[in-house]
């Protein structure tokens, strides 16, 4: 890891060649408050055997939880733990009818 540069939160199981890998890099990559590190899976049997027909697999790894393809921004945000959109509390006054 360079200098300025923060741990991954995230692994990316993925391999080349793959376009759907390719796509949620991609979408992990719009959502600009995600770091991960990609993860070859051909380079360990064991990874192939348990992602070669899920992959692109993204784990938290703080949690350990995981998030198969087909995956959204909101999918990413529900793993990040905290929603984009915070709504407002209702008041309760303003909503009553005369």
């Amino acid at each position: 890891m360079k200098d300025g540069e923060s741990a991954p939160v995230f692994l990316l199981y993925t391999t080349s060649g793959c376009h759907l890998c390719e796509q949620a890099e991609n979408l992990i990559g719009r959502q600009g408050n995600i770091t991960f590190k990609a993860v070859e899976i051909t380079d360990d049997t064991q990874l192939l055997e348990r992602y070669g027909v899920r992959i692109p697999v993204l784990q938290r790894l703080e949690t350990g939880e995981e998030l198969d393809w087909p995956f959204d921004a909101a999918a990413l945000q529900r793993l990040l733990g905290s929603l984009a959109y915070d709504p407002p509390p209702i008041n309760s006054a303003e909503s009553r009818t005369p």
